[in-house]
Order: C-alpha cells, then sequence, then structure tokens
C-alpha cells in the first residue's frame, strides 16, 4: 500500500511536505518553510506526524520553502537520512544557518519592541530554532548525484533528476516494486524553465504512474527569454537618466547570480552604464561561491564563460557586501546605483532598509524579479498598496515600481504543459501543488479539458492512497 498525506504547499506555495508511506517506510519529500502571513503559525505548530517515525527525508533543493523547516523536525526527534544533490548539501547550511541567525536576532527585537509596547505578538518571543538545531540537522544530510539509483530498502529506489530550477535542484523520482509491476512516483519539486542562464534544462519522462507537480505560475507566461536583458538595461537606463537608485529584492540563490550574470554582459556590450552594483546579501555572496566550486552542474553556456576567464560574476562596478557597516554605507553613495538585497520577498533582510531609503523617492525604482507570496511586503508593493509598513512605520510608495516575469526560476503555463507533453503514456493521477489555490484550480481544469488525465487538487492534512 502506497499512502500519501499533504503536510505542505496544499492549495498554497510556501511550506512544501509530503510524507509517503510505502511497503513500511516514511519518505518525507522536502521540509519547507511557511512564508505567506496566514499560514506562519503552521511553521510553530507540532509536526503533524511523529518525527520519529520519518526514515528518510528526500529534499528536492535548498530554497527555504523547501528545507526551511528541516532544524525544528530534527529538534522534534528526526533521526533519518536526508538525501540531496551534492550543490544542495554544500547551499543547505548556507541556507539554514542564516535562518537561524535571523530567527534568534528577530525574536529579541520583537521581544524588546513587544516589551516596549505592553502586548504580546501572535508567536513565541523565542527562536523557530537556533544555530546549535541546524547544528544537529547537518550530519543527516548525505550527498546523492544525478540519475544514480539509491536503494531505500523495501522495495523501494530513489532517483534525483535535474529540475532546472537552481543549482542543484532535483526532480524526486521514487520507484516502488508491487508486486511484479514496478510503481513510478514523481515529485517536480520546483520546475524551472528551459533554456536559462546557469542551470541546465529539466529532465523530461515518458511515463509516471504519479504526478505530483508544482503550478506556481499555471495562470500566466514569462516574458520571452530573449527579453529578460533588454528589459533589466530599460530599468537601469531610467533610473541613471533619473539619478534614482534600482533596488532589486532578490532571492540568494540563482537569483542573484542569474541578476549578475546578465548584468556583467549589458556592462560588457556597454548596454547600461558602469554604475555601482551592489550585492548586499552575505548569504548570496557564499552562495556564489558555492557555484565555483560546482561549474560541471552548469549548462554548457555558462561553462565556456568560466573556462575562457569571464567569470559572470565579476565584473566592473560590482561590489559584494558583507559586512553590515558596509551595507549602511549604500545609502551614501552618490549618484544612481543597483542594489540587489535578500529577501527576495522584503520580509526580512537587508532590502527593508534600501526599500526605506528608496520607496519614497519618485526617481528610484523598485524591480521585482521573483514570485511574491501573498501576504509579504513585497506583494503588498507589488499590488499597488500604499503606504506600505516598514520596521512598524508606514511609508508612501512614491517609486517606479516594476516587475520581469522572465527571471523566475519557476515554469511558466507553456513551459509545464511542455514538460506534461513529454509524457506518452496517460499517468493514473496528476496533483497539483505548490500554487495559490484559484491558481492551481484553474490549471487543474484546462488540464483536464485538453486530456483525459486525472487531476487532484489536494489541501492541507489531505491524505489519499495511491496503490
Amino acid at each position: 500500500m502506497i499512502k500519501v498525506k499533504f503536510l505542505g504547499a496544499a492549495s498554497q506555495v510556501t511550506g512544501s511536505c509530503y510524507l509517503l508511506s510505502v511497503n513500511g517506510l516514511n519518505l518525507l519529500v522536502d521540509c519547507g518553510l511557511y512564508q505567506e502571513r496566514e499560514f506562519q503559525k503552521r511553521n510553530w505548530q507540532p509536526f503533524p506526524f511523529p518525527p520519529a517515525r520519518i526514515d528518510y527525508l528526500l529534499l528536492t533543493h535548498a530554497h527555504l520553502d523547501h528545507s526551511g523547516l528541516i532544524p525544528k523536525v530534527v529538534k522534534e526527534g528526526f533521526r533519518g537520512r536526508i538525501l540531496c544533490t551534492p550543490p544542495t548539501s554544500e547551499l543547505l547550511p548556507i541556507v539554514l544557518f542564516d535562518t537561524a541567525k535571523l530567527q534568534e536576532e528577530d525574536a529579541i527585537i520583537k521581544k524588546k519592541r513587544h516589551q516596549k509596547e505592553g502586548r504580546r505578538g501572535p508567536y513565541p518571543e523565542i527562536p523557530l530554532y537556533t544555530t546549535s538545531d541546524v547544528e544537529k540537522a547537518l550530519p543527516l544530510v548525505e550527498a546523492v548525484d544525478y540519475h544514480l539509483k539509491i536503494d531505500l530498502g523495501s522495495g523501494v529506489k530513489v532517483v534525483f533528476n535535474e529540475a532546472g530550477h537552481i543549482l542543484g535542484s532535483s526532480i524526486i523520482e521514487i520507484l516502488v516494486a508491487n508486486s511484479s509491476v514496478e510503481k513510478r512516483i514523481l515529485f517536480s519539486g520546483d520546475l524551472g524553465q528551459w533554456n536559462k542562464p546557469l542551470v541546465r534544462n529539466p529532465d523530461t519522462f515518458s511515463q509516471a504512474d504519479y504526478i505530483f507537480l508544482e503550478s506556481t505560475y499555471g495562470d500566466r507566461n514569462h516574458d520571452q527569454p530573449e527579453k529578460v536583458p533588454e528589459r533589466l538595461a530599460e530599468n537601469v537606463n531610467q533610473v541613471y537618466k533619473k539619478g534614482g537608485n534600482l533596488v532589486i529584492p532578490t532571492f540568494a540563490i540563482e537569483r542573484a547570480q542569474e541578476l549578475m550574470y546578465h548584468l556583467n554582459l549589458l556592462v560588457r556590450s556597454k548596454k547600461i552604464p558602469k554604475l555601482p552594483v551592489f550585492l548586499d546579501s552575505p548569504m548570496a555572496v557564499s552562495v556564489t561561491n558555492v557555484f565555483d566550486n560546482y561549474l560541471r552542474y552548469l549548462d554548457k553556456e555558462s561553462q565556456s564563460l568560466f573556462s575562457s576567464g569571464q567569470n559572470p560574476f565579476d565584473f566592473p562596478g560590482l561590489k559584494l557586501i558583507q559586512d553590515y557597516n558596509e551595507s549602511k554605507k549604500i545609502a551614501e553613495v552618490g549618484g544612481s546605483a543597483i542594489i540587489m538585497a535578500g529577501s527576495g520577498m522584503c520580509t526580512g533582510g537587508r532590502i527593508k532598509q534600501h526599500l526605506v531609503n528608496n520607496i519614497r523617492r519618485p526617481e528610484s525604482t523598485i524591480l521585482f524579479v521573483g514570485y511574491q507570496a501573498k501576504g509579504t511586503l513585497g506583494r503588498q508593493i507589488l499590488e499597488g498598496q500604499s503606504p506600505v509598513r516598514i520596521y512598524n512605520q508606514m511609508y508612501q510608495v512614491r517609486a517606479r515600481i516594476d516587475q520581469i516575469y522572465g527571471f523566475s526560476a519557476h515554469a511558466d503555463r507553456e513551459q509545464l504543459w511542455k514538460w506534461l507533453k513529454s509524457f506518452k503514456e496517460t499517468p493514473k493521477k496528476i496533483f497539483l501543488i505548490h500554487g495559490e489555490k484559484d491558481v492551481i484550480q484553474n490549471f487543474a481544469r484546462e488540464i483536464e479539458a485538453k486530456t483525459d488525465w486525472p487531476v487532484e487538487v489536494p489541501d492541507y492534512l489531505d491524505e489519499t492512497t495511491l496503490v
């Protein structure tokens, strides 16, 4: 018997987590942090399945909404093996230590603020987990390369395939021996785009019995790839003419590196002026160093740039900022600058200070290059809300706001269809996950209208038997 329970990213985007119980084994696919404001309370609740009974945690990639609750689950009793690709195994400590430090700092700040205001917040004034909890989790991590068939016992095998999302990201293929027939179960993780710089294209499949497919952008198509550098150049040149800054909320993994890749080419081709370009994210700087260690995992175009001595992460004007005092000095720079900082959804980190310094300036632009979850500060700004609350103060939004969808590391509607069309046999069922509910439901109706494939849209804590 094969059962699956949906513990996250079911009819919403973040908190990816799925429990697969098969042949006596309990497998957890991802263990992500909830980032939408309305679901954040789940981060603090006891894990909905006894962690001590989980045998394996199969991690698709290192993004926080897929990995961010691992230390908490270990703290609650998980002692199994965490399997992921080699790049993910090196990115994971960077992500988790950074998150733990932010949790510790945030708990101190909130406690002081609540004491001053004479109130209690909605969540405990303690960290969700600490750096010590991260240290206890990391020894459980084991690196597994792409396309190797790993025997988990009890007739269950797992293969990590290319997802094309970020460095080291995976489509997880679970093979289950069931009588004389082998069942194939696919968890897409976050499916990437084709022909993106840096990472390779997603792997495709001709057959699967059950598909768990992300659908973040199941209702829209991105900008065409060739328009991404053009639109980025337009934004840079516009703020340069106005004397403002281009502020880009930036995810530390993949998005920061892809931005540097494009800015490098634009500067060297003289399509934009040589402005100061600040990557103000210690985490993104650390992640960029990991890219240098895994060049063989990059696409051919990026590998050729490195081999020819044209490091795409090094160009005139680029300054990598780690020290907080250096970060504060960015506001003193005269003229225009490009400022990339985390967090990517503006929920914390150094981007908030740069927003404070620029959001009321009509000559500046806030440029979004990634998904903004419901309830986040980034989503509020993107949807035109004004004023917005930053550091517990209200700020009028007078800066120009723009978004480039083509930067997304997620497949869009057209590319999700491209991946699905690779299947030559009808799956027994497709489960649509990792998307806002209305988006998922619309995409489900489209699949049912165009194919005879059965589609299910699960909700949080739903449980179903596959076989």
